[in-house]
């Protein structure tokens, strides 16, 4: 990373929900290339399965802590949702559902981050 760049990175100052978007809308874009793969091609798909696994693991996790300041409710949903997602996963793994409902529980929760009056997204591919 050139000094410049990083100077940038540095001193740039974002939000939590927007460090959470920008999480999310990687995580995404890396499922919407791997559901450009064939079901078979578990190599090209792994990764982002992977990490999305891992992301929702996180935030699970995170919310499932007494002292996480999110709203009761809230904290229970993205639960539920943390364990749909790792159970979806195994069975996209297994080639017995698809990608694509992952990538709309992802957008979902991007739009949900990016708050009312917001543009909305983009389709999914």
């Amino acid at each position: 990373m050139s000094l410049q760049a990083y100077q940038q990175a540095a001193t740039r100052a974002e939000t939590p929900r927007e460090t959470e978007y920008r999480l999310f809308a990687q995580v995404t874009l890396a499922l919407m290339d791997a559901a450009k793969c064939e079901p078979t091609d578990i190599r090209g798909r792994i990764d982002a399965l992977d990490w999305n696994r891992r992301m929702w693991s996180v935030l699970g996790s995170a919310c499932a802590d007494p002292e996480n300041a999110l709203p009761e409710q809230l904290r229970a949903s993205i639960i539920s949702l943390s364990i749909w997602v790792g159970k979806h996963t195994s069975q996209v793994i297994r080639r017995q559902d698809d990608i694509q409902a992952l990538i709309e529980v992802n957008r979902m929760v991007m739009q949900g981050l990016r708050g009312p009056g917001q543009a909305p997204l983009p389709a999914a591919a």
